[in-house]
């Protein structure tokens, strides 16, 4: 058996449960509440945040499974491959690969964004052309560029560096939130009556709660990113649900908050029809003056940091593990001789990033839209190898040599129909979040791509012995789960 490369192991419980965080909350929780309040009001959007990080946490069941069964780089990339076999593995990595890239290029994207707001006339210099109606200006560009060099810097240096780095980011958007809504919540204004109506006129409260619901993958994805760096814990990891369930928790508390402010800032009615390029900055300045926007950018260039950040780590992670079971070039499961981190993996990244924002924001965003698709499909999937795992009772255990387990079974069948769910309500037809005609040429198109490369691959992946990619995808752990099975 060939050798096997791996990854050292440098983080900490609390770096991890930061890379779940940062990741799950990134740039939206500060710049959407108003186009979130546009749809479903300010109670819709609440209850709705708290039923998807409810939801989330069910499929997070399987994910805490399966982390500690299978600690390896590659997370859903080789659960799928467990249950599932290889082409469904190839289909699983294929479309994280592309939500995730997505992720980081939208959140270099944001930091633009936010200078646009704060320094329109620096920004909106160089006009270059426009791409869907949205004006491309080469100093935005050269913004998200650097953004992203110095986080794939800060990763290849190694994860110590990078999930310290995590960490404190992450402990200062928390504490800028607490401060906003502190100080909104206790402002002399009579801020309470500008949360009123609850729901959006002419919308059914029901209605207005599931547009929200059907976020939920993009909103929290980003927990998922634990099992992607399971091989590099420092610590058990059977820990790891409970930091994902912690980080979960964490990021529908500061979703709420963040809506219940910008709410409570003024009527969120007025701020809808306004259609101020960033509602949330406009409604807070104008409450709590400059001190508060101050507060507001801190927390929300943290949120892009922390972004950026957790989702170079996840998508390195993804092409070093699909390269080391041979299902992409063989370079990008390359360590750095020095830091022992993906390197060409993390430079890849970072540099297909780049490419983004010459295409625009708003073509961007079709894309990551498509790419909920994605993230919804590795969710089934793992949900669907942890219920494999499980036996209803003894008698069947042992004849199919499963784990006894009715109540995670149950729990794994339940986040199967939610990922379902949420698949239904991006793809069906009238449905309150079903995706525009651009998202679904670029599924499309994403999907073609896949059907060429893996057909152009699957006669060599076929030629590898099983024994073998049980290795390279698994590890011993997973070689000794099998052979004990």
């Amino acid at each position: 058996m060939e050798n096997r490369t791996t990854l050292k192991k440098t983080l900490k419980p609390h770096w991890v449960w930061a890379v779940a965080l940062g990741s799950s909350i990134g740039w939206g929780a500060f710049v959407q509440p108003v186009n979130w309040m546009a749809t479903s009001g300010p109670l819709g959007a609440i209850i709705g945040f708290i039923i998807g990080a409810l939801l989330m946490m069910l499929i997070a069941v399987s994910y805490g499974f399966l982390i500690k069964t299978f600690p390896v780089s590659g997370g859903e990339f080789a659960y799928t491959y467990y249950s599932l076999g290889r082409t469904h593995a190839f289909v699983s990595g294929w479309f994280l690969t592309l939500g995730y890239i997505c992720i980081v290029a939208l959140n270099a994207s944001a930091l633009s964004l936010m200078f646009k707001y704060i320094f329109p006339q620096f920004l909106e210099t160089l006009f270059m052309y426009q791409v869907a109606g949205w004006d491309v200006y080469f100093v935005e560009i050269i913004i998200a560029t650097v953004a992203l060099g110095l986080f794939g810097y800060f990763n290849v240096k190694g994860n110590s560096f990078s999930g310290r780095l995590q960490f404190i980011f992450c402990a200062v958007m928390i504490g800028a939130v607490v401060l906003i809504f502190a100080l909104t919540g206790l402002h002399p204004e009579p801020v309470f009556q500008n949360i009123s109506p609850a729901f959006p006129v002419g919308t059914t409260s029901i209605g207005a709660t599931l547009s929200i619901v059907a976020i939920a993958p993009w909103a929290y994805v980003g927990f998922d990113n634990i099992p992607q760096v399971a091989e590099e814990f420092d610590f058990p990891a059977k820990k790891a649900f409970g930091l994902i369930i912690g980080a979960l928790a964490f990021a529908g508390l500061l979703y709420v908050l963040m809506i219940l402010s910008t709410a409570m800032a003024s009527p969120w009615e007025s701020l809808v029809a306004a259609g101020h390029l960033w509602g949330t900055g406009f409604a807070i300045q104008e409450l709590l003056g400059v001190a508060g926007i101050a507060i507001l950018i801190i927390a929300l260039i943290m949120g892009i940091f922390t972004g950026l950040n957790g989702f170079i780590i996840s998508t390195s992670r993804l092409l070093f593990a699909m390269s080391r079971a041979k299902f992409i070039p063989e370079s990008f499961g390359k360590t750095h001789p020095k830091y022992k981190t993906p390197h060409i993996s993390i430079v890849v990244t970072v540099i297909v990033s780049m490419v983004a924002p010459w295409f625009g924001r708003e073509a961007l965003t079709w894309i990551v839209d498509m790419s909920s698709i994605g993230v919804t499909i590795a969710y089934f999937y793992t949900c669907y190898t942890a219920f494999s795992m499980f036996a209803w009772k003894e008698s069947n255990a042992l004849e199919r040599k499963l784990i006894v387990g009715p109540v995670k079974k149950a729990l794994a069948g339940l986040g199967m129909i939610a990922s379902l769910a949420f698949l239904a309500l991006l793809l069906i037809p009238g449905s309150p979040a079903f995706l525009g005609v651009e998202s679904r040429i670029a599924l499309v198109a994403w999907i073609v791509l896949g059907v060429i490369f893996y057909l152009s691959k699957r006669s060599k992946l076929n030629s590898l012995p099983k024994e073998k990619l049980d290795y390279l995808i698994l590890g011993e752990d997973g070689v000794k789960f099998l052979q004990n099975k």
